[in-house]
């Protein structure tokens, strides 16, 4: 079955490579109207989730947000994300910018490596192929394999000929004391549910609701001493990203237990209060409390 769905996986990729942007958002369209409109597509949990973070919002604000987030964000963010398998690095340099590489160019020279704590905001999937050919360090992204082998290896291979280096979580320690030939940037999505390591999870305030939170990459940055960046991606207009790399902490052996973590979720929720449809609210960020 796994290599069945890779098959039609594989099509569908290629398919898309023929399709230009200027077309690409009429089949975006379509996928709103199909997972909005026919599915609901874990409407109830997005319709929670907007309404227990903003509980001054009227019905109606709350329902444009809902709709919003699903009209443009989620489904350009699919169709966008199968254009990204077959762009080139031109594209992903003319719609993906990074503003400021500069910034990291001096942890760069002191041979310096960093810890960059992105989100599941905007378009999160381009990044993987677009930001390490923008910066001088190395870029590494950790993520979660797919339980399907063949798409896997596949996804896996076409996003590292852009130079990114994907780590899966199950060997962070290991890439972390692995020999390097320079100075690298591991890249970590660090805004949704702990999962297994609820016990470990550090619990905040975050978007006014107590919120577990991921421990491991405070946890990277205080024992390695590493400086930790934040990613802060803006959707400029469809299909166009800038993302600004800002400092969170320069001497993370100084700081308290969970004081990393409080100012990169601090930082986020600003992000995400400014425009609070281009994050992705259909994630079961709030399905424990805290015991």
């Amino acid at each position: 079955m796994h290599r069945i769905t890779f098959y039609f996986f594989f099509i569908g990729i290629n398919l898309f490579r023929f399709i230009p942007f200027r077309l690409l958002y009429i089949g975006s369209w379509k996928v709103y109207v199909i997972i909005y409109h026919l599915l609901g597509y874990r409407k109830k949990v997005v319709l929670y989730n907007l309404t227990k973070c903003f509980p001054d919002k009227t019905k109606q604000e709350i329902e444009q947000i809902c709709n919003d987030f699903y009209k443009f964000n989620l489904a350009d963010i699919f169709v966008e994300g199968l254009k990204g398998f077959t762009m080139t690095q031109k594209q992903y340099r003319k719609r993906y910018v990074v503003t400021n590489p500069e910034i990291l160019d001096e942890y760069f020279h002191n041979g310096q490596d960093v810890i960059a704590l992105a989100s599941h905001y905007g378009n999160w999937e381009w990044g993987i192929q677009a930001v390490d050919s923008q910066i001088n360090h190395q870029a590494a992204a950790l993520y979660k394999p797919l339980s399907n082998k063949y798409v896997e290896r596949f996804t896996k291979k076409l996003r590292e000929k852009s130079g990114m280096k994907l780590v899966s979580i199950y060997d962070t320690l290991a890439y972390f004391q692995s020999k390097k030939e320079k100075p690298v940037i591991y890249i970590m999505a660090a805004d949704q549910f702990p999962g297994d390591q609820i016990g470990k999870a550090i619990w905040l305030d975050f978007l006014g609701c107590d919120t577990p939170c991921l421990h491991g990459p405070e946890s990277y940055a205080r024992f390695n001493n590493l400086p930790v960046v934040f990613f802060d991606l803006k959707r400029v207009k469809r299909g166009f990203y800038e993302m600004e790399i800002k400092k969170l902490v320069e001497i993370p052996k100084e700081t308290q237990p969970g004081e990393i973590t409080q100012k990169y979720m601090e930082t986020l929720q600003q992000v995400i209060v400014a425009k609070p449809q281009d994050w992705l609210w259909s994630h079961k960020r709030w399905k424990v409390q805290r015991n």
